[in-house]
């Protein structure tokens, strides 16, 4: 007998805001947000998602959206979904919740998707302190491929991915999170630094009820003032699984999730059509809305059996994640390497940050010389297919990192040859990316020895 088709457990309509949804979205992690569907094991179904910013950002021929955009208000997720075995017994704190992606895609009729970086000012991003202005560039679909009319002479398969996904944390566990990330915000500032390069970019995002979303909690009231006062945001990928943009977790991909609330109430969301490992960008996938055909598992005292507290508590644990057999096939790789020597050629200890960091600025320089303006380069290797290594983190004072790019992405040859570098891709369609101009006064750094 052919299998049923995917269940429909929770529809958007990408007309609607995230509030105005038929099962309202919600931007936050908290034990006590309403689930809104149920699904048994071994079901198949359906989840429709947003993209990240809940349509904040239009294909359009301006990064003004970009510039603007509130951040309080993301990540726009799908769910919470109550999980049941087959006798209809909820998961429960201490299990395993297994969820295997068998399919997933963009939401017909909206084949298309961005990558960005914030302004400074509004985020940053992990080169904010060479790029800090607003930049987009649009992607269009044709079936497993992308293209973008911004980046021109490039193409290729997208790997697509939920950049989101976890279970809801228990209340012990959300205090965990609030106290470790309140006391590096309060006494993190003087030392810890990303790449030795803060500026606004901040130490953690804390609790905060601007822009808050709590599915069907009506706002305004007692319960949802409590709540949002005290819910975690989405930013950062934590013990529940959440923010992990693990761009390899395509078709086939299986997540084991920790549960730590009875039913596991786990949400999904942030879909990107292709992401490069870091999406140094921040706004660095192709970010788009879509939708995942889902089927879970439940493991009884998994956590316990599979999972190893790396912290004081039994809750300190992560997820495992299993790559599925579907990606895209390179052959030849261009490899780009970085050392933990920053921009002004001071040394820094096994700095794998700093590594990665030289590792991508080398590899836009390089690009540049082909045509490229920098700002289509970075948005580039946010979203393309790219690898990133930590190829050394022992040998010391120098951590390694790499990062490898797949030549057939491009439209000519960019290994380096005998001769004049030929410039410039062969189909020219707009002179470089959306930018809006960068009206802070914070310090930019400069490569003094850089290709202008």
């Amino acid at each position: 007998m052919a299998p049923h088709t995917p269940r429909l457990v929770v529809p958007v309509d990408l007309k609607k805001k995230p509030w105005e949804q038929k099962l309202t979205l919600h931007n936050r992690w908290h034990p006590n947000i309403p689930p809104v569907a149920e699904v048994r094991e071994g079901e198949l179904f359906r989840v429709e998602m947003v993209d990240w910013t809940g349509g904040s950002v239009g294909d359009n021929e301006s990064a003004a959206d970009v510039k603007s955009l509130d951040l309080s208000t993301v990540h726009y997720l799908s769910g919470p979904i109550t999980v049941s075995d087959v006798d209809g017994v909820p998961a429960k704190p201490g299990d395993l919740l297994v969820v295997e992606i068998c399919n997933l895609g963009p939401l017909p009729g909206d084949e298309w998707g961005y990558t960005a970086t914030f302004d400074r000012e509004n985020g940053g991003g992990f080169l904010t302190d060479h790029f800090p202005h607003a930049t987009k560039a649009i992607w269009y679909f044709e079936g497993i491929y992308a293209y973008s009319p911004h980046i021109q002479g490039v193409r290729f398969p997208g790997l697509t991915h939920p950049g989101i996904i976890g279970t809801a944390p228990s209340m012990e566990l959300l205090r965990v999170w609030n106290e470790r990330e309140k006391e590096l915000e309060e006494n993190g500032l003087g030392s810890l630094k990303l790449c030795e390069v803060l500026h606004t970019r901040p130490l953690a995002n804390l609790p905060t009820s601007k822009g808050c979303l709590l599915g069907k909690i009506p706002e305004g009231t007692p319960e949802w003032e409590k709540i949002a006062n005290e819910a975690a945001r989405t930013i950062p990928g934590r013990e529940n699984g959440g923010n992990c943009d693990i761009k390899n977790l395509g078709g086939g991909s299986k997540i084991y999730l920790p549960v730590f609330v009875d039913g596991a109430n786990f949400s999904t969301g942030d879909m990107h059509f292709s992401q490069g490992d870091g999406e140094v960008s921040f706004c660095g996938a192709i970010e788009m809305s879509g939708y995942l055909d889902l089927k879970c598992e439940i493991i009884r005292g998994g956590m316990r059996e599979y999972l190893t507290p790396m912290g004081p508590t039994p809750l300190h644990v992560n997820p495992i994640f299993e790559i599925g057999p579907v990606e895209p096939r390179f052959c030849e790789w261009l490899v780009f390497e970085g050392i933990s020597v920053d921009e002004s050629g001071r040394q820094h200890y096994l700095d794998a940050s700093i590594a990665y960091k030289r590792a991508v600025l080398n590899a836009i320089d390089y690009l540049s010389k082909f045509g490229y303006s920098k700002e289509q380069v970075y948005l580039l290797l946010s979203c393309c297919p790219c690898e990133g290594r930590i190829s050394g983190i022992v040998d010391s004072p120098n951590a390694v990192a790499t990062l490898a790019i797949p030549t057939a992405i491009f439209d000519q040859d960019i290994r380096p040859k005998k001769g004049k570098v030929l410039v410039g891709p062969r189909v020219v369609r707009k002179p470089d990316v959306m930018k809006c101009s960068y009206d802070g006064n914070l310090p930019i750094t400069k490569n003094l020895s850089a290709n202008t």
